[in-house]
């Protein structure tokens, strides 16, 4: 062999030694690229190769399969510019059995959402401090959450957790209803004539001549949500029914500021003996006490249910699942549900949530993390605008349009297919909400929303015949139009105002919790004659609270918020 052909021939392995050592390791921790300029990559970060891992991750506040990320598209691509996947596991039971099995053994996944039990979480000292983390691997988290930095601090000065409700850009209020309403099935509005219904006795009047005629139907009137935390759909309505949005356990007077619980008050008393009286006349499900989520979310796609109080985003995979059988058969749009903004006696309602920021949920890195480093990369490169549009626009030309204005749309054919098995498919349900992420109502620089049901566009293409059809009687184009818009509210929603486990307010809102649901439901099921009996007992046990306390501190607390945005 010549020397030259030597030369050749070894130049030759080396390129082919080269190629194949490339290839052993497919995943990749690069970001995409930075075509918006507003997304940054850890300095001193070279590009390197790492090989593939699999984090577990547990949700405690979705109803959803169990599932690797990476077997949906959404996931897949995310796993390949990475090299990580995360194994997800959703909440089946009791929330509070479930954590407290984890802090009884001290074993954790390497990422959790405790949701309402987070502060044992925090307590257990399960969650560890991010600061460094961010510090040195995080640009794109302190680009997004830099302005809410001093609010997601504990106690200690420490970040233990990203919420998920931080609003980037300019806000985009949401034409659909994500928060709280009265729903009922469009077909008693479209049988009533679509009347204006906006009273509590309207709303009821309305289930109840329904029922009435439809009684071969075996229709249950109304259903209340009450299962673990997601209680409050059973106990927050009377501060909706008074005119007041979500602030939890409280209602704040817009003129002075001063807190107020609400749960032994006349409303609660009123809302209370209107659910007793439905129940004398049959027409409330008793099994509302007892039922889990899912039973609750089965009943409600049954099309038996003719009413309930919830919250959009709470009931939405039932809701999901009525409008993809309304695709299909445009008959079944019947039993798709219609918010309505009732109160009390008709006064100016507010269900609508204005910008907020929800500091005491979010997602943690825990003790057990096999690699927080590797875990904090993924989180942050989730935060870049690609991967922003990736999470919740999808992928250009398969679930999103570009006009020649740069206006992101979705045609007619994108929608349509876009139903709840292709959302689980593609990984739109596993990362819509639940990880870091611009926040609902944020907006990119150039106009275009983050969520593409808050883009005018998409929304008006999304709308079927029947939609169209229903809002065009109420003399709107958007839900969210039926709705009194939200007034200015800085320290929306006060719910959110951190607490110390083992604080004086912590130990109230735990006590409360148990007397609400141990005579709740006595006081609904209860005989109507025996209904100021136990109404008394209840409030003779309410009154052992300290609730002035918790009313000054919240108070106190509310009008530190104040002065904060004031100072602004």
């Amino acid at each position: 062999m010549s020397k030259k052909l030597l030369l050749v021939c070894m130049a030759a392995i080396m390129v082919l030694i080269t190629a194949c050592s490339n290839n052993n390791n497919t995943g990749s921790s690069n970001p995409p690229a930075n075509t918006a300029g507003t997304n940054e990559t850890a300095e001193g970060d070279a590009p390197e190769q790492q090989e593939k891992v699999t984090f577990s991750y547990f949700n405690g506040v979705a109803a959803a399969k169990d599932i690797n990320t990476n077997e949906t598209t959404i996931g897949k691509m995310l796993e390949d510019q990475t090299g990580v996947n995360f194994k997800i596991e959703h909440l089946v039971g009791d929330l509070n059995t479930k954590i407290g099995t984890m802090i009884a053994s001290n074993e954790y996944p390497d990422v959790m959402i405790p949701d309402a039990a987070i502060d044992k979480i925090l307590d257990a000292g399960a969650f560890i401090a991010l600061d460094d983390l961010i510090e040195q691997y995080g640009p794109n988290i302190k680009r997004v959450y830099g302005p809410y930095f001093n609010q997601m601090k504990a106690a200690d000065g420490k970040i233990y957790f990203l919420p998920f409700s931080n609003v980037v850009g300019e806000f985009i209020p949401d034409p659909n209803i994500g928060q709280g309403a009265f729903w009922v099935q469009r077909r008693v509005l479209k049988e009533a004539g679509y009347p204006k219904v906006n009273t509590l006795d309207g709303y009821m009047d309305l289930v109840k001549n329904f029922v009435e005629k439809h009684k071969d139907e075996d229709l249950t009137g109304f259903i209340s949500l009450t299962h673990d935390w997601r209680f409050f759909s059973t106990s927050n309505p009377p501060m909706h029914l008074l005119g007041y949005p979500n602030d939890g356990n409280i209602t704040i007077d817009m003129t002075t500021h001063e807190a107020k619980v609400y749960a032994a008050t006349d409303a609660t008393k009123r809302w209370l003996q209107k659910l007793n009286d439905l129940n004398a006349q049959g027409l409330f499900d008793k099994a509302s006490f007892v039922d889990n989520y899912d039973q609750y979310l089965a009943k409600l796609t049954s099309g038996k249910v003719v009413g309930f109080f919830d919250y959009g985003w709470q009931f939405q995979n039932a809701q999901s699942a009525l409008t993809d059988a309304a695709k299909l058969d445009p008959a079944k749009d019947d039993f798709v549900y219609f918010p309505l903004p009732v109160t009390f006696d008709g006064q100016k309602d507010q269900y609508l949530d204005p910008p907020g920021f929800v500091k005491n949920r979010g997602m943690g890195i825990t003790v057990s993390a096999k690699d927080p480093v590797r875990i904090i990369k993924y989180l942050d490169n989730l935060l870049t605008d690609e991967n922003q549009i990736l999470q919740r626009w999808g992928i250009k030309g398969e679930t999103y349009e570009v006009d020649e204005n740069g206006r992101m749309f979705r045609t007619a054919e994108q929608i349509a297919k876009i139903d709840e098995p292709f959302n689980e498919s593609f990984g739109f349900k596993y990362y819509s909400w639940n990880w870091p992420l611009y926040g609902n109502g944020s907006s990119y620089a150039d106009g275009n929303s983050v969520a593409p049901g808050l883009q005018p566009e998409v929304f008006q293409m999304s709308l079927t015949e029947a939609d169209k059809v229903i809002l065009e009687k109420y003399g709107v184009k958007t839900y969210a139009e039926l709705f009194a818009a939200p007034d200015d509210r800085p320290w929306f929603p006060a719910w959110g105002i951190p607490k110390e486990q083992g604080s004086e307010q912590q130990i109230w809102e735990t006590k409360k919790d148990e007397i609400t649901k141990k005579y709740f439901p006595k006081l609904v099921l209860a005989k109507p004659a025996d209904f100021e009996k136990v109404w008394t007992e209840y409030t003779t046990e309410f009154g052992k609270l300290d609730t002035a306390g918790y009313e000054k501190w919240t108070t106190d607390e509310v009008k530190k918020l104040i002065d904060t945005a004031s100072s602004k």
